[in-house]
Parts: C-alpha cells; structure tokens; sequence
C-alpha cells in the first residue's frame, strides 16, 4: 500500500484505498458480523492502509460502535472519517438531520461517544440538504477545529458549486479549510467528472471515491445470480445493467480484466484510482476485502484506460459544449490552441 498526501490542504498521509465501513453491522439487515469485520479490519490493517470512512448512519450507528471498539489501543494508527446529517436511527427527528449547526454538534458529540475516541480525524458533511446556507456549515465545521473535536472538514454529496462557495469562504474569513469532497465515481457513474472532480482538483481538496464497483455492478456477480446490494440495500447505493452501454461497458471491463490476467473488480477500482481520486473499497467479507485491496498492485496502460474512457464516455454537458468546441477554441486563442501548452493542473 502506498500513501498519498490528502489535498493541498493538510499534510495528512493517507492510503491509496479507502475502507469503508458501511457494511460493518448488521442492523440494517444487510452487512456484516462482527468476527467477519474484525477479520476485515485487521487485514486492511496489515496491508498498510490507514483511512476508515464511516457516518453516524451507517447500520444505525453500529458502524461506529464497531470501530470505537476495533480502535482501542491502535487510535493513532488511522485517519478515521465519519459523518453527520442523515439520521443515526430510525427515529432520529427534523432537528438533528440535516447540515445545521445544531445537527453538527448534536451529531458529533454522539459519534465521538459510539467511538470512543476525543476526536474525529475527518468530519464530513454527508449530503447537501439544500436549505443550510455554507457559511453556517462553513463556521460550524471552524468551531469544532477550534475545539479540538475534529481536525479537518469536507463536504460529500455536495453540488460542485457549493463546494466552491465553501471552499472559498474558508479561505477568504481564515477559517478551517474544507480538505476533502466526496463524490460517487466509477465507470458506470461519471456525470462527477464535469463539474465535481475538476472543481475539488482546483480547489486543492484531498478527492475520494465512493462505489468504484457500482454498488457490485462491475464485479459481474450480478450476472452469476449473486444478490448483494441490489437486493440486500433493496437496490439503493446500487447500479444496474440497465442500459446497452452498461453491457457494453461491463463486458469491455471483463475482457480487459481477462486479457491482464485479474478481475473485474481489480480493473474497476484501479481506473478510478488512476482518474486520482483515493477509491473507497466497502466490502462485506474478507475474501471481498482481499480483492479489492489486489487492485493497488494494477497499473492500467494508457491504451486499457482509453480503452474502458471510450466505452464508458458520456455526452458533454453545457459549458463544456461550448468551451471545448474546436471553433470556439480558435476564437479565444487567436486561431493558436494546438500551440498552447496548458497547465498541469486544473485551474480554478
């Protein structure tokens, strides 16, 4: 396992994969048993990764009991993420949902207590709710730095240009900056390649990638009969193979994995990696874990990445129609835009 400096934002050294723990618990009636997690945690462990991803939702909570209990005596050994804003229970009500202020600090001080630790490494807002103005998420996320109940801030699920508006407000007033986005990314979800990814690579945000499998879809288990998410989340979090393209893709995805000699899931992960987001692997066994955790050994070639680009494409959506037309680019380059040499990096 490699490490990757998280953004521009922090010096936090983070591993290449991310273990998500959504399926530590069983209270959702879909996940895994405790033996089976513990089993997971420690071989992720052993293989050098460092960053756990959780939210005080995930299994009702029980996610984070879990952990809190996994973590005594090795704390310092992980970055440990979670998150706020949906609810922890199934009777959690309107005023700690959502991404208020007092959601955030209800939401914290309980999360801290299920893992049983003084702070949090990483705190994410889970999901725009729509309604709570950035500046209060903004000076929310600022307090609790300021009070040592987490380290840094980041924003899941967001519309890009909320992040924008966030990111910048940090910056301008001196407030704790917003270190980290997360967006759902894999080759049959790449609408976040537009705007979310281009946007959190400008800003400098340390990038991870939840669902590089498509919730399993790029396994090609579902195509053996296998249930999995698409019937154990009752189809949430889950992509289907709905489409001539999904097929196309996934059978593309299965010759590419056959041709290299590993699987499905192997290419799956390391094409999002290679796209330079940290993919979150979230498995519900360890034999699931050690597969993914094989896809930090793939190096895709240019030619396996355009590739799988290719049959994954989506259609451009405005400005881009507009700005990466080649006329276009003539005119805002004096007719010289095959002898500009362009930045590196995404400028915002």
């Amino acid at each position: 396992m490699r490490y990757k400096l998280f953004g521009k934002h922090s010096g936090l050294r983070v591993s290449e994969l991310v273990l998500g723990a959504g399926n530590f618990g069983t209270r959702w009636g879909h996940g895994a048993e405790l033996d089976e997690v513990r089993r997971i945690f420690n071989a992720y462990a052993d293989a050098g990764g460092n960053f756990i991803d959780t939210a005080n939702g995930y299994q009702f909570g029980e996610s984070e009991e879990i952990l809190g209990d996994l973590l005594e005596g090795r704390r310092e050994d992980f970055v440990l993420a979670t998150k706020f804003t949906m609810r922890s229970q199934p009777d959690s009500g309107i005023l700690v949902t959502g991404n208020s202020r007092k959601a955030m600090v209800a939401s914290v001080e309980a999360s801290l207590k299920r893992l049983k630790t003084d702070r949090i490494d990483l705190y994410w807002a889970h999901v725009s709710d729509g309604v709570t103005p950035v500046e209060e998420i903004v000076r929310g996320f600022d307090d609790l730095v300021r009070a040592g109940k987490i380290l840094y801030a980041g924003l899941s699920d967001f519309p890009a240009w909320r992040v924008a508006r966030a990111a910048t407000l940090a910056e301008l007033r001196g407030a704790a900056p917003i270190a980290g986005l997360q967006v759902e990314h894999s080759l049959v979800e790449r609408s976040t390649e537009q705007e979310l990814l281009p946007a959190g690579r400008g800003l400098g945000l340390g990038v991870v990638a939840w669902s590089p499998l498509g919730g399993g879809m790029l396994t090609g288990k579902y195509r053996r009969g296998e249930k999995g998410r698409a019937e154990g989340f009752g189809g949430k979090v889950f992509q289907a193979e709905n489409s001539p393209q999904r097929t196309a893709i996934l059978d593309t995805l299965i010759a590419v994995a056959n041709d290299a000699g590993v699987t499905p899931s192997e290419i799956a992960i390391a094409w999002v990696a290679a796209k330079g987001s940290l993919p979150i692997i979230g498995p519900r066994s360890l034999a699931q874990l050690e597969n993914n955790l094989a896809a930090a050994n793939v190096t895709l070639s240019p030619q396996q990445i355009a590739r799988l680009d290719e049959v994954s494409a989506i259609p451009q959506g405005f400005p881009y129609t507009v700005i990466n037309d080649p006329s276009t680019r003539d005119l805002y380059t004096g007719g010289k835009f095959d002898e500009v040499d362009a930045p590196a990096e995404t400028v915002a």
